[in-house]
């Protein structure tokens, strides 16, 4: 397989159902984690590494060794991998995705970016999830009429603050997630919910046209519920971990375990919330997004822009939404092909910087 993000959360738990398993890594792709690449590539051997700066080429331990976004699409071209895992950060996941497609290849997906902003243009037959949200809704669906289908939230860093000290959060605030330990970015998507948000367009370009919804669950334990026509509603419990999506994104069938089943009686009680707009205001455009999720473009782009600002400390947390919510209100066109995604991304980008 090729595994783009191979140091972050989802490579590293890739890897570990790699080396379970005994499957061959063909592809490494990783940011600044020389240290952690260099095990990697001395545990499973890829043939090609990919990072992304070239000053960092010189200290990885490999003989075939490239560098850049152009070299990930050329790396990916060229492999005999069947299966690209994704699990880059941002916008910057697309092309990969693209090129996977493009090249005949299955994709692992857990770059959400590449649905946000470009579903409309991806084949999502070629595509398996990774979240544990859209893989808890694939694990559920079966042949009975469905009424909606519900994500569940965490609510993130802030979920029991006081409202009136939203104003005054730090980056610092952001990354104390209450369940676990997530990179930089989508521990801030999570504190602010555009996190949820864009699980939802995943799911309704994953899933089709449809209802979708996502409440708080406070323990993280279930993740996904589908509600059916006549009533009653099936959830997907399970521990967190990314394994077991992952096992399932790999090798499509899995017949041993590969988490520990959830205790219900030691778990004591399980807490629901609703997503209340006052402490996550992107929130109160979600029906409408998804009814246009053409312009999840707009969001994605508005919302690195605005993150990039909160972290060089030019703006407020607050102020991310509020971004966001400015961009989506003055950019109401939709792309019409995968060349407008990249456009509007751009001006988007461009406009929330000005702000």
């Amino acid at each position: 397989m090729i595994i783009l993000g191979s140091t972050g959360s989802i490579g590293v738990n890739t890897l570990a159902i790699a080396e379970r398993f005994n499957l061959n890594v063909d592809v490494l792709v990783a940011g600044k984690n020389i240290a952690l690449l260099n095990e990697q590539i001395k545990l499973h051997k890829p043939r090609t590494v990919v990072v992304s700066e070239y000053e960092d080429c010189k200290d990885v331990h490999h003989d075939n060794v490239l560098c850049g976004e152009e070299a990930i699409l050329e790396a990916i071209e060229g492999s005999n991998s069947s299966l690209v895992v994704n699990a880059l950060v941002g916008f910057l996941g697309l092309r990969p995705t693209l090129k996977a497609i493009e090249c005949g290849k299955r994709v692992a997906l857990a770059n959400k970016e590449s649905l946000v902003a470009a579903g409309a243009f991806v084949d999502t037959s070629k595509i398996q999830p990774i979240d544990s949200e859209h893989f808890g809704l694939w694990y559920l669906l079966q042949d009975r009429a469905i009424s909606s289908m519900t994500i569940t939230a965490s609510g993130g860093a802030f979920r029991d603050w006081d409202l009136r000290d939203l104003q005054n959060a730090t980056l610092e605030d952001t990354q104390k997630h209450p369940n676990w330990s997530m990179g930089q970015k989508i521990t801030i998507d999570s504190a602010t919910m555009v996190n949820k948000m864009f699980e939802l367009l995943e799911a309704r370009w994953l899933f089709g046209e449809g209802r979708y919804d996502a409440i708080i669950e406070t323990k993280s334990l279930i993740h996904a519920l589908v509600n059916f026509k006549d009533g009653s509603t099936t959830a997907h419990i399970a521990n967190a971990s990314m394994q077991l999506p992952i096992s399932y994104a790999i090798m499509n069938k899995v017949d041993e375990q590969i988490l520990e089943p959830v205790d219900l009686v030691r778990a004591g009680s399980l807490e629901f919330r609703a997503i209340d707009v006052r402490r996550y205001p992107i929130w109160q455009i979600k029906e409408e997004l998804l009814k246009n999720p053409k312009r999840g473009v707009v969001i994605n782009a508005a919302n690195e822009a605005a993150i990039k600002k909160f972290i060089a400390g030019k703006n407020g947390f607050l102020d991310i939404s509020s971004d966001i919510l400015k961009a989506y209100e003055k950019f109401q066109d939709e792309p019409n092909s995968i060349e407008d995604v990249f456009t509007i991304d751009k001006e988007v980008r461009t406009f929330v910087q000005g702000i």
